[in-house]
């Protein structure tokens, strides 16, 4: 399971419950400008939608532990150059 709570301007804190028992839960602090909010999904969604499918991306891609405690999203685009296009597919 995700959380996400809104904790300042454009700073959320995602929970994320480990898919596996070793996993355990973790805790990140992500930032989100308005700006890319509204590149990735056309303000059409939540906030929190866009972070927990972020997440969703990640997990895919490896357990909870391997996700950073604290980055902003856009940076995200760097590690996974086919972060935004599968992203922007998810909202269309």
């Amino acid at each position: 399971m995700i959380s996400v709570n809104m904790v300042d301007a454009n700073v959320y804190q995602v929970i994320v419950e480990g898919q596996a028992a070793q996993d355990g839960e973790s805790s990140h602090r992500v930032r989100m400008s308005q700006e890319y909010y509204r590149e990735l999904c056309g303000a059409t969604v939540t906030h929190e939608f866009v972070l927990i499918q972020a997440f969703r991306f990640l997990l895919d891609r490896g357990p909870n532990s391997a996700i950073a405690a604290e980055f902003d999203l856009h940076d995200l685009n760097r590690v996974y150059p086919e972060f935004e296009a599968e992203l922007k597919a998810r909202f269309s």
